[in-house]
């Protein structure tokens, strides 16, 4: 259960720094962050598969940078449905894909070297 807490707020986070370095995302408070991270756990299992399934000859063709703008609508459509967390256009959900994954990546291997200290 703790690991799943730590997994959620790191998450939330990351959202939040994201939010912060890109222009055009823009987070009211921490719950709505929260909210966020929830709501993109849901489309990340629910419809980004199928959007994937779908867009399997374009992102055959543009050998896999397809699934960068798939990445970016997934993130659009959690702006679009969550309150409190607004993303401008494409162009802001593009980029903030790409810096989530990267802050994402970072807290987690960082969180991990400090828990194997510990």
């Amino acid at each position: 259960m703790l690991d799943f807490l730590l997994t959620w707020l790191l998450a939330a986070v990351s959202l939040a720094i994201t939010a912060k370095l890109v222009p055009g995302l823009v987070i009211a408070s921490w719950s709505a962050a929260a909210i966020a991270v929830v709501i993109m756990g849901l489309i990340n299992a629910v419809v980004k598969p199928i959007l994937v399934l779908l867009t399997l000859p374009i992102t055959i063709l543009s050998l896999g940078l397809f699934l960068l703008v798939v990445n970016a609508i997934t993130l659009s459509l959690v702006g679009y449905l969550t309150p409190g967390f607004t993303v401008g256009g494409f162009w802001p959900a593009f980029f903030g894909a790409i810096i989530l994954s990267v802050v994402s990546g970072l807290l987690g291997i960082f969180f991990r070297q400090v828990r194997q200290e510990i």
